[in-house]
């Protein structure tokens, strides 16, 4: 997404650009996506995706224990990526910002035209028989 995007224009969103922060923001900027080098944390944003969930409804889904997917959770929590809201004894877990989802789907695209490359250039040694 970019600056000129629609979307955050209509949103009246504030456009950051990474270009020329200073390190204690860039320091931020890589804690943010060292909480999404986890599996495990981006599992659980899938589940979230869909609706706000339990830990032991998380831990299920994952197959973790619910302590495991709680200090995922806190993680995620701290770089403003899920919100968790007490509702008598449950602690209900849904996502802060949506937007972390163009983020990863931009990365799978990514990734996906890399490795299409990358079997192209293959064949080139392995054509098929």
């Amino acid at each position: 997404m970019s600056c000129n995007d629609s979307l955050a224009s209509a949103a009246g969103a504030t456009c950051y650009s990474m270009q020329d922060l200073p390190q204690a923001a860039l320091i931020q900027v890589a804690a943010y996506f060292q909480a999404l080098s986890e599996p495990t944390r981006l599992q659980i944003l899938n589940l979230l995706r869909q609706q706000e969930r339990k830990v032991g409804e998380l831990a299920e889904l994952c197959g973790f224990s619910a302590a495991n997917v709680s200090r995922h959770l806190s993680v995620l929590q701290q770089q403003g990526l899920v919100l968790r809201e007490s509702r008598g004894t449950s602690a209900f877990y849904r996502i802060a910002d949506p937007s972390v989802y163009e983020l990863c789907d931009l990365v799978c695209g990514s990734l996906g035209r890399q490795s299409e490359r990358v079997a192209r250039e293959r064949e080139a040694f392995f054509p098929p028989r």
